[in-house]
């Protein structure tokens, strides 16, 4: 019976030395949430093999401190099973965090189809072709914020940025006067969050220094996202669980995020009251109340979330008690991250989430308020969203306010905005008329058609007398074409902008009189474009579609030189230094978009050369920014689908005039500085 025991006491002694050996130095500091330390010790580790435990966790640290760069480099590994484990299977998170990881890189059509492979194996409906295009639309829709980098940031985390009065309030992990003493966060080495304040100016320069809120309201740890009624005598703060002074742990030994509130008498803050419907085991933060101050929302965990956060509200009684927390539902939840609330005057639901559709990590959607519920989340696109971390947006007043990124800096950075534009999407009255060239009258029994830009058809009619019609319309690019008997045909490029009532005139010319009889047919044009081009005769049967392009006599021509093909264009010239398309250029660029509307399956290359004036990097760098400038026009004016161009530059790699250092006449140089359109698919 002894040694029964000491047995079973050896095999606990063993089997707790072979556990302890087993957990690395790496996986201690994870545990602790110390993702640095972890990282670098996890390094160490996978020079010897690469475990899958060992990647996932190193992924999670390089991700949780914004190294996105080297998290790609191990999750890549990760993804690909290149681990010693016979199991290659896991955890459908990491195609989540892959799919974000390389959209912030700006691979976002192959991050695209991470995600697709996320939603497939939680067998979610998911089209990849329409997240492209909703993406590619996110990148070219007119802008409706202007923004501008905040006074007040520091070299810390800087971010929600709230205005009352003449002060800004925001959350920052900065450096106080006494460091030395100072608690550091494990997660992030720095310390921990807490609330400062700064007078401003009506331009929001800053009008002395930044000081800190009184201890009543900063603790020794985490103070967070934090929001003020409207008279600035109440504040509800999310900050680190904790009672008397002292940590709270729930059964995880996890120290979890709660809300705050305290009350402001005679110029002092009183000591901050934990919210009732606070659950231990869960975090609630970024607080946010309602116009009329009768809802506060907040992000929560809880477990009726849908995914990992949710948003949430509950009702603010007049006595001021509060009611049970409701979660918003899946138009605005899905089963990622929903964080940082803000309702505006109009009733309107700001928020950030890496769930809905975006550009890359955490965006700012807004929902608005309409017959009592919130309607589908609408991305702000940029600037107000980048690749990175866009979030904790709120105003100030009806078109001004602030949000915080990380999209230049490792940490986070408070911005100003103006907003410029409609944020929300409406349709506006358009007018259109179609008229003679010459006596400006309505030009009888023309036929119209309306597309958008995606070649959808959004109106068609043959018009009477008066050649009129009203529409009301999207803010976007649409063409509109007219047929007459008598008349050439008439096309129009229309951009619908967002106002009201605009008006867009298309005028037809007619065609000349009958001519006299013509004299006898010339060669036929086909036969003399296969002579003058040397055309195998066996083409037309081989490559039906290349012998047809060869063979084209409509707009620029299209050329073959050495088994590859070419749009064979006047030179599309550039100034020099600059990279703005000329107005000599935009005809034929214009003509180019309108031939490639006829072939739709032509994908290009655009390679742009310059002189070989300035550094050798320097004309790289304005080769890419023409090549980019000419594709960016054939796309936004001339309607062309983006992802059927490819563009690169070659700076001065390639001239077509040696110019012996630089002694070329200014001719010479401009021959050098061109673009080449070559067809790389059809």
């Amino acid at each position: 019976m002894l040694k029964r025991v000491v047995l079973i006491i050896n095999l606990i002694f063993v089997s707790q030395f072979v556990f302890s050996q087993a957990k690395s130095r790496a996986d201690r500091f994870f545990e602790k949430g110390d993702y640095t330390n972890a990282a670098k010790y996890y390094e160490i580790d996978l020079e010897s093999s690469n475990h899958k435990k060992d990647l996932e966790n190193i992924v999670i640290s390089y991700y949780n401190t914004f190294e996105y760069g080297k998290a790609t480099r191990y999750l890549r590994l990760l993804v690909n099973g290149r681990f010693v484990e016979d199991d290659k299977t896991y955890d459908n998170e990491f195609n989540f965090k892959y799919y974000q990881l390389l959209s912030a890189l700006g691979d976002y059509e192959k991050g695209i189809d991470y995600l697709e492979r996320y939603k497939g194996n939680d067998s979610i409906a998911f089209n990849k072709d329409d997240a492209i295009s909703t993406i590619e639309d996110f990148k070219l829709m007119d802008s409706d914020y202007k923004i501008e980098l905040a006074k007040f940031n520091s070299s810390a985390s800087d971010f929600g940025a709230v205005k009352h009065n003449e002060s800004v309030y925001f959350t920052s992990d900065r450096e106080s006067e006494s460091k030395l003493l100072e608690k550091k966060f494990k997660w992030t080495h720095r310390p921990f969050l807490d609330i400062y304040s700064v007078r401003v100016s009506e331009e929001n320069d800053t009008i002395g220094g930044v000081v800190k809120l009184p201890e009543s309201i900063n603790s020794k740890l985490h103070e967070g996202n934090f929001c003020f009624s409207k008279n600035g005598l109440t504040i509800y703060v999310s900050r680190s669980n904790f009672v008397d002074g002292k940590k709270e742990f729930d059964e995880d030994d996890k120290n979890n995020i709660h809300l705050y509130k305290a009350t402001l008498n005679e110029g002092i803050w009183s000591n901050l009251e934990k919210l009732p419907f606070n659950i231990e085991k869960y975090s609630y933060q970024h607080p946010a109340l309602s116009p009329d101050e009768k809802k506060l929302y907040f992000s929560s965990n809880q477990d009726d979330s849908i995914g990992s956060f949710d948003l949430y509200y509950v009702d603010i009684s007049d006595d001021g008690t509060f009611g049970e927390p409701v979660n918003l539902g899946t138009t605005i939840n899905t089963v990622n991250r929903e964080h940082f609330p803000f309702i505006s005057d109009d009733g309107h639901l700001f928020f950030s989430s890496n769930g809905h559709l975006g550009l890359g990590m955490l965006d700012n959607f807004v929902s608005e308020f309409v017959d009592g519920a919130f309607t589908k989340p609408v991305n702000l696109g940029a600037p107000i969203n980048s690749q990175y971390d866009d979030f904790s947006l709120n105003y100030t007043n009806k078109t001004q306010g602030f949000f915080a990124s990380n999209r230049k800096y490792k940490d986070d950075n408070i911005y100003s905005f103006d907003q410029t534009g409609e944020i929300f999407i409406r349709e506006y009255i358009n007018k259109f008329e179609i008229r003679d060239q010459q006596t400006e009258d309505f030009v009888s029994n023309v036929s119209v058609t309306l597309i958008d830009r995606k070649g959808n058809l959004i109106y068609e009619n043959t018009l009477d007398s008066i050649a009129s019609f009203s529409k009301n319309l999207l803010a976007n690019n649409y063409v509109l074409n007219a047929s007459s008997q008598g008349y050439h045909n008439g096309v129009l490029r229309v951009k619908v902008l967002e106002e009201q009532d605009q008006k867009h005139l298309l005028y037809l010319e007619k065609l000349p009189p009958p001519k006299p009889p013509d004299p006898p047919d010339p060669p036929d044009p086909i036969e003399v474009i296969i002579a003058e081009k040397n055309i195998d005769e066996d083409l037309k049967e081989e490559d039906p579609k290349r012998f047809e392009m060869l063979t084209d006599v409509e707009g620029p021509p299209i050329v073959q030189k050495e088994g590859k093909l070419f749009f064979e264009l006047e030179p599309i010239y550039f100034d020099f230094d600059k990279w703005d398309i000329r107005e000599d250029s935009k005809v034929i660029l214009d003509e180019l978009a309108e031939k490639l509307e006829r072939y739709p399956n032509i994908h290009i290359k655009i390679s742009a050369h310059t002189d070989s004036r300035g550094s050798e990097r320097y004309n790289q760098i304005l080769s890419e920014r023409r090549a980019e400038s000419t594709r960016n026009y054939l796309a936004l004016v001339g309607y062309v689908n983006a992802r059927r161009i490819k563009f690169q530059g070659y700076g001065e790699l390639w001239p077509l005039v040696d110019c012996p250092q630089s002694q070329c006449t200014d001719e010479e140089f401009q021959i050098n500085r061109r673009s080449e359109f070559e067809i790389v698919k059809y």
